[in-house]
Protein backbone atom coordinates (compact mmCIF):
# COMPACT_ATOMS: atom_id res chain seq x y z
CA UNK A 1 0.00 0.00 0.00
CA UNK A 2 1.65 3.23 -1.20
CA UNK A 3 0.71 6.21 1.00
CA UNK A 4 2.05 9.59 -0.12
CA UNK A 5 1.74 13.14 1.17
CA UNK A 6 1.19 15.88 -1.36
CA UNK A 7 2.45 19.20 -0.03
CA UNK A 8 0.77 22.13 -1.75
CA UNK A 9 3.06 25.14 -1.86
CA UNK A 10 2.54 27.84 -4.51
CA UNK A 11 0.47 25.55 -6.73
CA UNK A 12 -3.06 25.80 -5.33
CA UNK A 13 -4.85 24.29 -8.33
CA UNK A 14 -5.95 21.05 -9.94
CA UNK A 15 -5.43 22.17 -13.54
CA UNK A 16 -1.96 21.95 -15.08
CA UNK A 17 -0.35 20.63 -11.91
CA UNK A 18 2.19 17.99 -13.05
CA UNK A 19 3.59 17.46 -9.55
CA UNK A 20 0.16 16.60 -8.17
CA UNK A 21 -0.64 14.45 -11.20
CA UNK A 22 2.54 12.40 -10.68
CA UNK A 23 1.76 11.99 -6.99
CA UNK A 24 -1.71 10.71 -7.88
CA UNK A 25 -0.26 8.16 -10.29
CA UNK A 26 2.23 6.94 -7.69
CA UNK A 27 -0.08 6.70 -4.67
CA UNK A 28 -2.69 4.21 -3.55
CA UNK A 29 -3.67 6.76 -0.91
CA UNK A 30 -2.82 10.47 -0.96
CA UNK A 31 -2.90 13.01 1.86
CA UNK A 32 -3.00 16.65 0.60
CA UNK A 33 -1.62 19.24 3.01
CA UNK A 34 -0.83 22.93 3.17
CA UNK A 35 1.57 24.40 5.74
CA UNK A 36 1.13 27.93 7.05
CA UNK A 37 3.96 30.04 8.32
CA UNK A 38 3.75 30.71 12.03
CA UNK A 39 1.20 33.49 12.52
CA UNK A 40 2.79 36.83 13.32
CA UNK A 41 6.27 35.78 12.15
CA UNK A 42 8.50 38.85 11.71
CA UNK A 43 11.36 39.37 9.29
CA UNK A 44 14.72 41.03 9.95
CA UNK A 45 13.12 44.49 9.76
CA UNK A 46 10.42 43.77 12.31
CA UNK A 47 7.72 43.46 9.64
CA UNK A 48 5.05 40.78 9.80
CA UNK A 49 5.87 38.61 6.83
CA UNK A 50 2.30 38.03 5.68
CA UNK A 51 -0.15 40.93 5.94
CA UNK A 52 -3.91 40.63 6.37
CA UNK A 53 -4.33 41.18 2.63
CA UNK A 54 -2.15 38.23 1.73
CA UNK A 55 -3.74 36.04 4.40
CA UNK A 56 -7.18 36.84 3.05
CA UNK A 57 -6.34 36.01 -0.56
CA UNK A 58 -4.57 32.83 0.55
CA UNK A 59 -7.55 31.87 2.72
CA UNK A 60 -9.90 32.21 -0.23
CA UNK A 61 -7.55 30.23 -2.45
CA UNK A 62 -7.26 27.39 0.04
CA UNK A 63 -11.01 27.24 0.58
CA UNK A 64 -11.53 27.04 -3.18
CA UNK A 65 -8.94 24.28 -3.48
CA UNK A 66 -10.48 22.35 -0.60
CA UNK A 67 -13.91 22.48 -2.23
CA UNK A 68 -12.48 21.13 -5.49
CA UNK A 69 -10.66 18.32 -3.68
CA UNK A 70 -13.80 17.42 -1.75
CA UNK A 71 -15.70 17.16 -5.03
CA UNK A 72 -13.20 14.45 -5.98
CA UNK A 73 -13.61 12.61 -2.68
CA UNK A 74 -10.42 14.02 -1.15
CA UNK A 75 -9.74 16.99 1.14
CA UNK A 76 -7.15 19.58 2.14
CA UNK A 77 -5.55 19.54 5.58
CA UNK A 78 -3.88 22.68 6.90
CA UNK A 79 -1.22 22.87 9.57
CA UNK A 80 0.90 25.63 11.07
CA UNK A 81 4.59 25.24 11.75
CA UNK A 82 7.92 24.55 10.13
CA UNK A 83 7.89 22.02 7.31
CA UNK A 84 10.86 20.12 8.75
CA UNK A 85 8.87 19.60 11.97
CA UNK A 86 5.33 19.02 10.73
CA UNK A 87 5.96 16.81 7.68
CA UNK A 88 8.08 14.15 9.43
CA UNK A 89 5.37 13.82 12.11
CA UNK A 90 2.75 13.43 9.39
CA UNK A 91 4.77 10.76 7.63
CA UNK A 92 5.08 8.78 10.84
CA UNK A 93 1.42 9.15 11.82
CA UNK A 94 0.16 8.16 8.38
CA UNK A 95 2.74 5.49 7.68
CA UNK A 96 3.49 7.35 4.45
CA UNK A 97 6.51 6.53 2.30
CA UNK A 98 7.26 9.87 0.61
CA UNK A 99 6.32 13.50 0.08
CA UNK A 100 5.69 15.07 -3.32
CA UNK A 101 5.66 18.82 -3.97
CA UNK A 102 6.52 21.52 -6.45
CA UNK A 103 10.09 22.79 -6.62
CA UNK A 104 10.79 26.32 -5.39
CA UNK A 105 14.32 27.50 -6.16
CA UNK A 106 14.66 30.18 -3.46
CA UNK A 107 16.92 30.06 -0.38
CA UNK A 108 14.40 29.49 2.41
CA UNK A 109 12.47 26.91 0.44
CA UNK A 110 15.65 25.11 -0.58
CA UNK A 111 16.75 24.99 3.04
CA UNK A 112 13.41 23.43 4.03
CA UNK A 113 13.90 20.65 1.50
CA UNK A 114 17.51 20.09 2.53
CA UNK A 115 16.52 19.73 6.20
CA UNK A 116 13.78 17.21 5.36
CA UNK A 117 16.07 15.19 3.09
CA UNK A 118 18.72 15.28 5.81
CA UNK A 119 16.33 13.27 7.98
CA UNK A 120 16.39 10.48 5.41
CA UNK A 121 12.92 11.32 4.11
CA UNK A 122 12.03 10.73 0.46
CA UNK A 123 10.80 14.09 -0.84
CA UNK A 124 10.33 14.49 -4.57
CA UNK A 125 10.15 17.94 -6.16
CA UNK A 126 8.93 18.93 -9.62
CA UNK A 127 9.66 22.19 -11.40
CA UNK A 128 6.39 23.58 -12.78
CA UNK A 129 5.97 27.30 -12.05
CA UNK A 130 7.42 28.68 -15.28
CA UNK A 131 5.78 29.28 -18.66
CA UNK A 132 8.71 27.68 -20.50
CA UNK A 133 10.18 24.27 -19.81
CA UNK A 134 13.95 24.78 -19.36
CA UNK A 135 14.72 21.27 -20.64
CA UNK A 136 14.11 22.59 -24.16
CA UNK A 137 16.62 25.45 -23.91
CA UNK A 138 19.81 25.21 -25.94
CA UNK A 139 21.70 26.32 -22.82
CA UNK A 140 21.88 25.07 -19.24
CA UNK A 141 20.25 27.36 -16.71
CA UNK A 142 23.57 27.73 -14.88
CA UNK A 143 24.93 29.20 -18.13
CA UNK A 144 21.86 31.18 -19.22
CA UNK A 145 22.32 34.69 -20.63
CA UNK A 146 22.55 37.19 -17.77
CA UNK A 147 20.77 40.03 -19.53
CA UNK A 148 17.04 39.76 -20.19
CA UNK A 149 17.24 40.97 -23.80
CA UNK A 150 19.80 38.28 -24.60
CA UNK A 151 17.63 35.69 -22.85
CA UNK A 152 14.54 36.82 -24.78
CA UNK A 153 16.37 36.68 -28.11
CA UNK A 154 17.62 33.18 -27.36
CA UNK A 155 14.10 32.01 -26.49
CA UNK A 156 12.49 33.63 -29.51
CA UNK A 157 15.30 32.46 -31.77
CA UNK A 158 14.54 28.88 -30.77
CA UNK A 159 10.83 29.39 -31.43
CA UNK A 160 9.87 28.68 -27.83
CA UNK A 161 6.53 30.08 -26.65
CA UNK A 162 5.29 27.96 -23.74
CA UNK A 163 5.15 24.41 -22.46
CA UNK A 164 1.84 22.69 -23.09
CA UNK A 165 -0.32 22.55 -19.95
CA UNK A 166 -1.72 19.23 -18.78
CA UNK A 167 -5.40 18.51 -18.22
CA UNK A 168 -7.27 19.18 -15.01
CA UNK A 169 -7.31 16.25 -12.61
CA UNK A 170 -10.64 14.42 -12.65
CA UNK A 171 -9.91 11.90 -9.88
CA UNK A 172 -7.86 11.67 -6.70
CA UNK A 173 -6.58 8.67 -4.75
CA UNK A 174 -8.52 8.02 -1.53
CA UNK A 175 -7.41 9.51 1.76
CA UNK A 176 -5.49 7.39 4.26
CA UNK A 177 -6.82 6.92 7.78
CA UNK A 178 -6.61 10.21 9.67
CA UNK A 179 -7.91 9.14 13.08
CA UNK A 180 -4.64 9.83 14.86
CA UNK A 181 -3.92 13.32 13.57
CA UNK A 182 -5.86 15.37 16.11
CA UNK A 183 -2.92 15.69 18.46
CA UNK A 184 -0.39 16.37 15.74
CA UNK A 185 -1.21 19.96 14.88
CA UNK A 186 -4.00 22.48 14.98
CA UNK A 187 -5.66 23.07 11.64
CA UNK A 188 -5.14 26.65 10.54
CA UNK A 189 -8.72 27.44 9.64
CA UNK A 190 -9.28 30.55 11.73
CA UNK A 191 -10.47 33.59 9.82
CA UNK A 192 -8.27 36.67 9.72
CA UNK A 193 -9.30 40.29 9.85
CA UNK A 194 -8.73 41.86 6.47
CA UNK A 195 -9.73 44.52 4.04
CA UNK A 196 -11.70 43.39 1.04
CA UNK A 197 -9.99 43.51 -2.35
CA UNK A 198 -11.58 43.41 -5.78
CA UNK A 199 -10.54 39.86 -6.61
CA UNK A 200 -11.20 36.57 -4.85
CA UNK A 201 -8.54 33.93 -4.41
CA UNK A 202 -8.88 30.44 -5.83
CA UNK A 203 -8.59 28.55 -9.09
CA UNK A 204 -12.27 28.90 -9.99
CA UNK A 205 -12.05 32.69 -9.67
CA UNK A 206 -8.80 32.76 -11.65
CA UNK A 207 -10.39 30.86 -14.52
CA UNK A 208 -13.49 33.08 -14.43
CA UNK A 209 -11.31 36.20 -14.55
CA UNK A 210 -9.32 34.85 -17.49
CA UNK A 211 -12.51 33.98 -19.36
CA UNK A 212 -14.04 37.45 -19.02
CA UNK A 213 -10.71 39.13 -19.76
CA UNK A 214 -10.46 37.35 -23.10
CA UNK A 215 -14.15 37.66 -23.95
CA UNK A 216 -13.97 41.43 -23.49
CA UNK A 217 -10.96 41.60 -25.86
CA UNK A 218 -8.85 43.31 -23.20
CA UNK A 219 -5.54 41.84 -24.43
CA UNK A 220 -5.80 44.10 -27.49
CA UNK A 221 -5.40 47.25 -25.38
CA UNK A 222 -2.97 45.91 -22.78
CA UNK A 223 0.19 47.60 -24.05
CA UNK A 224 -1.51 51.01 -24.25
CA UNK A 225 -3.10 50.85 -20.79
CA UNK A 226 -0.58 48.90 -18.69
CA UNK A 227 1.07 52.01 -17.17
CA UNK A 228 -2.16 53.52 -15.89
CA UNK A 229 -2.61 53.88 -12.15
CA UNK A 230 -6.36 53.60 -11.55
CA UNK A 231 -8.94 51.00 -12.51
CA UNK A 232 -9.47 47.28 -12.91
CA UNK A 233 -8.83 46.81 -16.61
CA UNK A 234 -5.66 48.79 -17.28
CA UNK A 235 -3.63 45.65 -16.52
CA UNK A 236 -4.46 41.96 -16.64
CA UNK A 237 -4.53 41.43 -12.84
CA UNK A 238 -3.46 37.81 -13.30
CA UNK A 239 -0.57 38.22 -10.85
CA UNK A 240 -2.36 37.41 -7.54
CA UNK A 241 -3.56 34.05 -8.88
CA UNK A 242 -0.19 33.32 -10.48
CA UNK A 243 1.56 34.04 -7.19
CA UNK A 244 -0.51 31.47 -5.29
CA UNK A 245 -0.50 29.07 -8.20
CA UNK A 246 -4.27 29.23 -8.63
CA UNK A 247 -3.52 29.35 -12.34
CA UNK A 248 -0.35 28.38 -14.18
CA UNK A 249 1.71 30.52 -16.53
CA UNK A 250 1.42 27.73 -19.10
CA UNK A 251 -2.36 27.84 -18.96
CA UNK A 252 -2.33 31.61 -19.43
CA UNK A 253 0.09 31.42 -22.35
CA UNK A 254 -1.90 28.63 -24.02
CA UNK A 255 -5.15 30.59 -23.71
CA UNK A 256 -3.40 33.67 -25.06
CA UNK A 257 -2.14 31.69 -28.06
CA UNK A 258 -5.65 30.41 -28.72
CA UNK A 259 -6.91 33.99 -28.50
CA UNK A 260 -4.34 35.07 -31.10
CA UNK A 261 -5.48 32.31 -33.45
CA UNK A 262 -9.04 33.55 -33.13
CA UNK A 263 -8.55 37.31 -33.22
CA UNK A 264 -5.00 37.78 -34.47
CA UNK A 265 -1.80 38.70 -32.68
CA UNK A 266 -1.05 42.31 -31.81
CA UNK A 267 1.19 44.41 -29.58
CA UNK A 268 -1.05 43.77 -26.59
CA UNK A 269 -1.01 40.00 -26.85
CA UNK A 270 2.73 39.99 -27.41
CA UNK A 271 3.30 42.23 -24.41
CA UNK A 272 1.32 39.92 -22.13
CA UNK A 273 3.54 37.04 -23.24
CA UNK A 274 6.56 39.32 -22.84
CA UNK A 275 5.62 39.99 -19.20
CA UNK A 276 5.26 36.26 -18.56
CA UNK A 277 8.73 35.84 -20.05
CA UNK A 278 10.11 38.39 -17.56
CA UNK A 279 8.50 36.30 -14.83
CA UNK A 280 10.29 33.20 -16.15
CA UNK A 281 13.58 35.07 -16.43
CA UNK A 282 13.55 36.05 -12.75
CA UNK A 283 12.83 32.41 -11.87
CA UNK A 284 15.64 30.98 -13.96
CA UNK A 285 18.18 33.47 -12.60
CA UNK A 286 17.82 31.69 -9.27
CA UNK A 287 19.28 28.53 -10.77
CA UNK A 288 22.35 30.47 -11.86
CA UNK A 289 22.98 32.85 -8.97
CA UNK A 290 21.09 31.38 -6.02
CA UNK A 291 21.79 33.04 -2.68
CA UNK A 292 23.85 35.78 -4.26
CA UNK A 293 20.56 37.39 -5.28
CA UNK A 294 19.78 37.85 -1.58
CA UNK A 295 23.07 39.43 -0.49
CA UNK A 296 23.12 43.10 0.41
CA UNK A 297 25.19 43.93 -2.67
CA UNK A 298 23.31 41.47 -4.89
CA UNK A 299 25.41 40.68 -7.95
CA UNK A 300 27.12 44.08 -7.88
CA UNK A 301 30.15 45.46 -6.09
CA UNK A 302 28.09 48.21 -4.46
CA UNK A 303 28.37 48.60 -0.71
CA UNK A 304 25.49 47.72 1.56
CA UNK A 305 23.17 50.57 2.55
CA UNK A 306 22.59 51.35 6.22
CA UNK A 307 19.01 50.77 7.30
CA UNK A 308 17.22 53.99 8.30
CA UNK A 309 14.32 53.01 10.55
CA UNK A 310 12.84 56.52 10.71
CA UNK A 311 12.95 57.02 6.96
CA UNK A 312 11.58 53.55 6.39
CA UNK A 313 8.58 54.29 8.60
CA UNK A 314 7.90 57.49 6.66
CA UNK A 315 8.13 55.67 3.35
CA UNK A 316 6.09 52.60 4.19
CA UNK A 317 3.32 54.60 5.89
CA UNK A 318 3.05 57.12 3.04
CA UNK A 319 4.31 60.13 4.98
CA UNK A 320 7.33 61.26 2.97
CA UNK A 321 5.80 64.59 1.93
CA UNK A 322 6.04 63.61 -1.75
CA UNK A 323 2.39 63.30 -2.79
CA UNK A 324 2.72 60.69 -5.53
CA UNK A 325 4.89 58.46 -3.35
CA UNK A 326 2.57 58.84 -0.38
CA UNK A 327 -0.48 58.02 -2.50
CA UNK A 328 1.22 54.88 -3.78
CA UNK A 329 2.33 53.66 -0.39
CA UNK A 330 -1.12 54.23 1.08
CA UNK A 331 -2.72 52.34 -1.77
CA UNK A 332 -0.38 49.44 -1.06
CA UNK A 333 -1.16 49.43 2.67
CA UNK A 334 -4.90 49.73 2.17
CA UNK A 335 -5.42 47.39 -0.78
CA UNK A 336 -2.47 45.00 -0.89
CA UNK A 337 -1.91 45.97 -4.51
CA UNK A 338 0.02 48.52 -6.54
CA UNK A 339 0.36 49.00 -10.28
CA UNK A 340 3.65 47.99 -11.87
CA UNK A 341 4.43 51.61 -12.70
CA UNK A 342 3.89 52.74 -9.11
CA UNK A 343 5.94 49.83 -7.76
CA UNK A 344 8.92 51.07 -9.75
CA UNK A 345 8.38 54.70 -8.76
CA UNK A 346 8.10 54.09 -5.00
CA UNK A 347 11.00 51.62 -5.06
CA UNK A 348 13.22 54.12 -6.87
CA UNK A 349 12.25 56.84 -4.40
CA UNK A 350 13.14 54.67 -1.41
CA UNK A 351 16.48 53.58 -2.87
CA UNK A 352 17.72 56.82 -4.43
CA UNK A 353 15.85 59.77 -2.93
CA UNK A 354 15.77 58.39 0.61
CA UNK A 355 18.99 56.34 0.33
CA UNK A 356 17.15 53.35 1.76
CA UNK A 357 18.16 49.70 1.98
CA UNK A 358 16.61 47.94 -1.01
CA UNK A 359 16.19 44.76 1.03
CA UNK A 360 13.89 46.55 3.48
CA UNK A 361 11.75 47.72 0.57
CA UNK A 362 11.61 44.17 -0.78
CA UNK A 363 10.60 42.94 2.67
CA UNK A 364 7.76 45.47 2.85
CA UNK A 365 6.47 44.38 -0.55
CA UNK A 366 6.68 40.75 0.58
CA UNK A 367 4.47 41.56 3.53
CA UNK A 368 1.90 43.68 1.74
CA UNK A 369 1.41 42.47 -1.83
CA UNK A 370 -1.32 39.91 -2.42
CA UNK A 371 0.62 38.94 -5.55
CA UNK A 372 3.95 38.53 -3.77
CA UNK A 373 6.21 36.17 -5.70
CA UNK A 374 9.65 35.50 -4.27
CA UNK A 375 11.39 35.42 -7.68
CA UNK A 376 9.77 38.50 -9.21
CA UNK A 377 9.95 40.55 -6.03
CA UNK A 378 13.66 39.91 -5.59
CA UNK A 379 14.36 40.35 -9.28
CA UNK A 380 12.53 43.65 -9.60
CA UNK A 381 14.10 45.19 -6.51
CA UNK A 382 17.57 44.16 -7.66
CA UNK A 383 16.77 45.64 -11.07
CA UNK A 384 15.73 49.02 -9.66
CA UNK A 385 18.66 49.05 -7.21
CA UNK A 386 21.25 48.28 -9.90
CA UNK A 387 22.37 45.15 -8.07
CA UNK A 388 21.10 42.55 -10.52
CA UNK A 389 22.05 41.57 -14.05
CA UNK A 390 21.03 44.73 -15.94
CA UNK A 391 24.21 46.25 -17.43
CA UNK A 392 22.89 49.82 -17.30
CA UNK A 393 22.80 49.95 -13.52
CA UNK A 394 19.79 50.99 -11.44
CA UNK A 395 16.57 52.64 -12.48
CA UNK A 396 16.12 56.14 -11.09
CA UNK A 397 12.67 57.64 -11.63
CA UNK A 398 12.15 61.39 -11.62
CA UNK A 399 9.07 61.79 -9.44
CA UNK A 400 8.05 65.14 -10.93
CA UNK A 401 8.17 63.71 -14.44
CA UNK A 402 6.34 60.54 -13.41
CA UNK A 403 3.66 62.65 -11.77
CA UNK A 404 3.21 64.74 -14.90
CA UNK A 405 3.21 61.70 -17.18
CA UNK A 406 0.92 59.43 -15.18
CA UNK A 407 -1.16 61.61 -12.85
CA UNK A 408 -1.25 65.07 -14.50
CA UNK A 409 -4.67 65.99 -13.08
CA UNK A 410 -4.08 64.54 -9.63
CA UNK A 411 -6.86 61.94 -9.77
CA UNK A 412 -4.69 59.16 -8.36
CA UNK A 413 -3.32 61.33 -5.56
CA UNK A 414 -6.77 62.53 -4.58
CA UNK A 415 -8.08 58.97 -4.54
CA UNK A 416 -5.53 57.71 -2.03
CA UNK A 417 -4.58 60.82 -0.07
CA UNK A 418 -7.96 62.42 0.56
CA UNK A 419 -9.52 59.19 1.80
CA UNK A 420 -6.71 58.98 4.33
CA UNK A 421 -6.60 62.67 5.08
Amino acid sequence: MSILIYWFRNDLRLSDNPALARACLSADQLFPVYLHQTDGELNAYGIERISAHRKNFLRQSLDDLRAQLQDLGSNLFEFSGQAEEVLPQLLKSLGAQAIHCEQIEAPEELEQIALIRGMGIDIQEYWQSSMLDPQYFSFELQKMPDIFTQFRRAVEGEGLKFANPIATLKAMPPLPSIDDLNELAVEATLAHKYLQVDYLGGESHAQAHLKQYLERRLPDSYKETRNQLIGKDYSSKFSPWLACGCISARDLAAELAAYEKCYGANDGTYWLWFELLWRDYFRFLHFKFGRRLYQARGLSKLAATTFDAVGFEQWRSGNTGESLIDAGMRELSESGYLSNRMRQIVASYWIYDMQGDWRAGAAWFESQLIDYDVYSNQGNWLYIAGRGTDPRGGRTFNVAKQTQDHDPHGAYRRLWLERNG
